[in-house]
């Protein structure tokens, strides 16, 4: 039975601009895919995208949900779109709170968003709601970008009884752009989630930031990618420290080095 890998992106061109994150976001995926493995594929629908040219359309019966973040409500909108000349499916999660009519990190001035944690929370339990409803369960989960770094966190706490993540290996891809910003003084609270309680973050900052949501990534992953020539040298001596399987920047001709790094995963599983 082919094996199954989620990858959950913040990145993926045509679908924003092209950078090395977005590049590698469409990319990776196919080159699994080609190599004989089940995929799914997903990324935040932010403001910037196009449904009309990008061709997506909403998903009615994985959407409705609502999720409690902060005491408050917020529904989820599950999109789909096949990029062009591929057979790769992308889910896009959406909220007109957290990504209608807003862009990536920052806005039009510049300035980090404050409620980016929140964001990325959301994102989180989005997708693996979805991939609940998908009936889908992934041997591993491949995250790359910031928004994806509560991912680990809630699958080794949160999600760690449901039956479609109870073997999930979880794998991190640290890149070159990493966010000096804060994350706001109400992550902890946010963050909060059946098992993943606020305590498991005291070790980290109280003024949770872009840093510290790296380390949080990395404590809870099972294994670390540097997708980028020059990662943050704190990032990459911190994972280095944990003695996690970590796979060095393999270049341009990285899909055998990723198939291989897999392999090791699922090995040390068995």
């Amino acid at each position: 039975m082919a094996k199954k890998v989620l990858f959950i992106n913040q990145e993926i061109i045509p679908y924003v601009p092209e950078s090395e994150m977005a590049n590698m976001g469409k990319a990776l995926p196919n080159k699994i895919q080609e190599s004989g493995y089940e995929i799914r594929t997903f990324m935040p629908k932010w403001g910037s995208i196009n449904e009309r040219r990008g061709m997506l359309h909403e998903v009615i019966r994985l959407s409705g949900m609502n999720l409690i973040i902060d005491d408050t409500d917020h529904p989820l909108i599950i999109k789909v779109a096949s990029i062009p000349n591929t057979r790769i499916q992308v889910y896009f999660i959406d909220n007109d709170d957290y990504f209608m009519k807003r862009h990536m990190t920052v806005d039009e001035l510049g300035q980090e968003y404050p409620d980016n944690g929140e964001r990325a929370i959301f994102f989180a339990r989005g997708v693996l709601e979805t991939v609940k409803k998908l009936r889908w369960a992934p041997d591993i989960i491949h995250c790359q970008g910031w928004m994806s770094a509560v991912v680990p966190l809630y699958i080794k706490t949160a999600y760690h009884e449901e039956p479609s993540f109870a073997n999930t290996k979880v794998v991190t891809s640290l890149f070159h752009a990493q966010p000096k910003g804060s994350l706001g003084d109400n992550f902890k609270r946010c963050v909060e989630f059946r098992d993943a309680k606020a305590e498991l973050l005291n070790a980290y900052k109280e003024e949770f930031d872009f840093m510290e949501l790296g380390k949080l990534a990395i404590d809870y992953s099972d294994g670390i990618v540097q997708a980028s020539s020059d990662v943050n040298a704190q990032l990459m001596e911190y994972a280095a420290d944990k003695q996690l399987p970590m796979l060095g920047y393999p270049g341009e001709d990285f899909g055998e080095a990723y198939l291989k790094f897999y392999d090791q995963l699922f090995a040390e599983g068995e």
